[in-house]
């Protein structure tokens, strides 16, 4: 019974130590509202960065947590590395995390993303070596260029939540 039980600590260990695991912001701005009849929303962008990698996808900024970090420290990290900004120039909103998961050349991936809001709609984006490219999007705009189903529903979820709360 005692080499079942640590073959099962190991094995788990093992599941574990093969995951990867990543953080990150889905960050969003607001543009000034246009007309008064205009839907709730349809001000909003999102931040989305493109690899300079691979097969250059579009992904809000993230990255895999280094030892010793906890995640949203790496999603900090992360954004001033990628996109250069800093947590005083963006306010995360209360209330909003998800968790991506897939898979990612046969090993299973984990993302996290939280949700922030710019606090100036015009702070200059400074990409890092990793990025080639960004671009603020609207909700659909942002889903076609962010390929994968799974970013795709996360971006919608901040949509509907960000209209919930309006």
């Amino acid at each position: 019974m005692l080499g079942a039980s640590w073959q099962s600590v190991v094995a788990e260990g093992s599941r574990r130590a093969m995951a990867l695991r990543a953080c990150g912001l889905i960050i969003y701005r607001r543009l000034q509202a246009g007309s008064p009849s205009s839907k709730v929303g349809d001000n909003i962008e999102y931040l989305l960065l493109q690899t300079s990698y691979g097969t250059h996808h579009w992904t809000p900024p993230k990255g895999h947590v280094d030892p010793g970090e906890d995640d949203l420290q790496t999603a900090l990290r992360e954004t001033q590395e990628e996109a250069g900004l800093n947590s005083s120039q963006f306010t995360l909103i209360e209330g909003f995390k998800k968790e991506l998961q897939y898979t990612v050349r046969s090993k299973p991936k984990t993302v996290i993303y939280w949700l922030a809001e710019m606090n100036d709609c015009n702070t200059e984006i400074k990409l890092s070596d990793e990025h080639q490219a960004f671009r603020w999007l609207k909700l659909e705009e942002a889903c076609k260029c962010a390929e994968y189903k799974e970013m795709q529903a996360a971006l919608r979820a901040v949509h509907q939540f960000l209209h919930s709360k309006a």
